[in-house]
């Protein structure tokens, strides 16, 4: 089969699968994977030698340490420090040793139940991230903390990919050589000393040539240049581009480094993942299903019971956060294709064994959104059950001003309240947030402001202003509902997400609103005026002209917002919209140019 044929088949196979996958909510490496079940010599038998290709296709994983090499800036690690190397040091090496004591209690060596256990260990990268930020978890409680642990995981794989050759060799041959061991030692300073001094100017010099393919080419150059480097010491090629990409972590090129191999990083990695799909042998589950589904059963079970305990332990979860921490990395992960091609080439552990735990690992993959998804649902049951109280208010914490959502907005109006010394009672009905605040010594109320009960508890009868500064356009109208029903004296000042959000307030008679982003976007284009040469005074002038002519339209616009014509013609509100606005622009303009 020539190779433009079979690049049309991987092409195709891949379009179709992730797609699908992507639209279940299994994200893509399910879909390169199922791509390659189905082509592979286990499925139709498009293609029947899935080796020749999983050898080129390796180069993804390449590119996939060098670019975690690029997010590893020592600044970022310092800041995460208790999180990576202590819940996800914690997380890798208890789950390795659990797993290794159940691999030689069924019988396997002492060194290949300790690599297997560390291997299976590690969680899917790729998978996990892309399945929280598709729910939109991933600055959860329990997202922040599996990216904690899955960044120590990939600085795992790399002593686990260098220590493997080593390891074989000593299978082979129980001599060890210093003189190799030295060599390899002399290569790896050389690599980090050397692309210390020479890699940036080695990428200054591309940049100067303002040619863009010059500077991929050098990217890739780099990347390439320094894996040769390691395998010609003995060591895994993927060593070297991730130590290539750390030295550039903090590099005024790393931006550009990541848009440039971006490309060829996602096509190789899908490409890996179609070639492990191919070599998946479906046989071994057809003949022993029981032996294979056994042991993803012992490995998500394992990885579970290390996961609950060590995220309460650490304090980064409350249960529910930890139930879906651990339901969504008790899978194995996609560099256990690698380690266990790699543990199989060099003679660590058998084929047949390497085989076996590689389908199980896929076998977890296919799992895991299913677990995840009954995981949420116990969690959401849980939650209506034992949800947690709102917080007493005393008497004497009554105050003047209350702030309704103490997000961005409600902390930056606190802080300048603080400044000026004028105390204020601050209500917040997310608990995470409330924990987060109150470890850095700010005082706030777990509650929701939308409920008549808290808001007199808080003392909206004796307050004068109440700021509503959450983010939610509904459970704003719902404080703003109750304030103007209940407590007519209270002064109202209101955020409003959008002129939609606006023109409801405007309903309930409140007169101090203001818009997200209008203010910072002014400013901003106050700064663009003056870089173009525009007097301050010109700036200032046409500032102030845009926003009374933009309070005026989004008056104008308020008695009519929800006429019948409107709901009828909802499809023509954006554009009537944009046109007014392009309108009142044109005004600004004329009485700028008269004045």
């Amino acid at each position: 089969m020539s190779l433009l044929i079979e690049s049309l088949i991987y092409l195709l196979a891949a379009i179709i699968s992730v797609s699908i996958s992507r639209r279940l909510g299994f994200g893509a490496v399910l879909g390169y994977l199922a791509a390659g079940i189905v082509i592979g010599p286990f499925g139709l038998k498009l293609i029947s030698d899935p080796e020749h290709i999983l050898h080129f296709a390796e180069f993804g994983v390449v590119l996939l340490l060098f670019a975690i090499g690029l997010e590893l800036q020592p600044s970022r690690l310092w800041v995460l420090r208790r999180m990576v190397f202590g819940l996800g040091a914690a997380q890798v090496f208890v789950s390795a040793l659990l797993i290794g004591v159940m691999g030689w209690a069924v019988g396997l060596p002492i060194t290949t139940a300790t690599i297997v256990g560390f291997i299976l260990a590690l969680s899917s990268t790729a998978f996990v991230l892309q399945m929280l930020a598709e729910k939109k978890q991933l600055t959860s409680t329990h997202g922040r903390a599996a990216f904690s642990i899955l960044l120590f995981q990939d600085l795992a794989v790399i002593p686990l990919i260098a220590i493997m050759p080593i390891l074989g060799n000593s299978a082979a041959d129980s001599q060890f050589d210093v003189g190799d061991t030295v060599f390899s030692i002399g290569i790896l300073g050389a690599l980090i000393v050397g692309g210390r001094y020479l890699l940036r100017p080695i990428l200054h010099i591309a940049a100067l040539s303002r040619i863009p393919e010059i500077f991929t080419a050098t990217s890739l150059l780099v990347v390439i240049a320094s894996a040769l480097l390691m395998e010609f010491a003995g060591m895994s090629m993927v060593l070297g581009a991730f130590i290539a990409g750390m030295l550039l972590a903090d590099s005024e090129y790393r931006h550009e480094l990541e848009s440039n191999i971006a490309p060829f990083k996602g096509l190789f990695l899908g490409l890996f993942f179609i070639a492990v799909g191919m070599s998946v042998n479906l046989d071994l589950l057809f003949d022993n299903p029981t032996h294979v589904l056994t042991i993803v059963a012992g490995l998500m079970l394992a990885k579970t019971v290390v996961l609950l305990p060590l995220a309460r332990l650490f304090g980064m979860c409350d249960l529910k956060s930890a139930v879906r921490l651990a339901a969504s990395m008790s899978q194995g992960g996609e560099f256990a294709f690698v380690l266990f091609a790699l543990a199989a080439r060099e003679g660590i552990i058998a084929v047949e064994l390497s085989e076996t735990l590689i389908l199980a690992v896929t076998v977890s993959l296919l799992i895991t959104p299913f677990l995840y998804m009954l995981a949420e649902g116990l969690t959401q049951k849980f939650e209506t059950q034992v949800e947690p109280d709102y917080d007493d208010i005393s008497e004497n914490a009554h105050n003047e001003i209350l702030i309704a959502g103490f997000g961005r907005v409600g902390q930056i109006i606190g802080r300048l309240l603080r400044i000026v010394g004028k105390p204020f009672t601050a209500l917040e009905a997310d608990p995470g947030q409330v924990q987060l605040i109150r470890r850095y010594g700010a005082e706030v109320h777990f509650g929701d402001a939308a409920r008549l009960d808290l808001l007199r508890s808080a003392g909206a009868e004796h307050a004068k202003i109440i700021v509503i500064a959450t983010s939610n356009m509904e459970t704003s109208l719902h404080i703003a509902e109750n304030v103007v029903r209940h407590f007519p004296n209270l002064t109202i000042i209101a955020r409003a997400r959008n002129r939609r959000h606006a023109h409801k307030l405007m309903d309930l008679g409140i007169k101090h609103i203001f818009r997200d982003t209008l203010l910072s976007s002014v400013e901003m284009s106050k700064s663009v005026l003056g870089q173009l040469g525009m007097s301050a005074e010109d700036v200032d002038d046409v500032a102030e002209m845009f926003l009374q002519r933009d309070e005026q339209l989004l008056a104008e616009q308020h008695a009519i917002h929800d006429s019948e014509e409107k709901l009828i013609q909802s499809a023509k509100d954006t554009v009537g919209e944009l046109e007014a606005l392009f309108k009142s622009d044109r005004k600004i303009r004329e009485k700028a140019a008269d004045s």
